[in-house]
């Protein structure tokens, strides 16, 4: 799928590793966070244009001097996974309803 590699914890990807950076698993409650660290979405060209994934933000450089707050950090990032996959399986458990004319038949 991309040329990295997955961080997985409790059966979720809370990160990836592409090209020696390390972006963490991010949502609307923690970007502001990755956003004062000076950071930034993962992004890629394909086809002519630059595409972007929020989902995932690159790791502050100070971390890799902190275990501590990385710690901090890849905890964040587990419960943003573990929402989203929460998520993921509520709406896949959700039941279509036939449509009127399927019903009608």
């Amino acid at each position: 799928m991309f040329s990295g590699a997955g961080v997985f914890a409790e059966g979720v990807i809370i990160a990836l590793v592409i090209r020696d950076v390390i972006y963490l698993k991010a949502d609307a409650t923690t970007y502001e966070a990755f956003q004062q660290e000076g950071s930034a979405p993962f992004s890629y060209s394909a086809k002519g244009r630059k595409r972007v994934i929020n989902s995932f933000w690159r790791m502050p450089e100070r971390l890799y001097d902190d275990p501590d707050e990385l710690a901090v950090w890849a905890e964040q990032a587990l419960a943003v996974a573990q929402r989203a996959a929460a998520g993921k399986a509520k709406s896949s458990g959700k039941k279509k309803q036939a449509s009127p004319r399927a019903r009608a038949r």
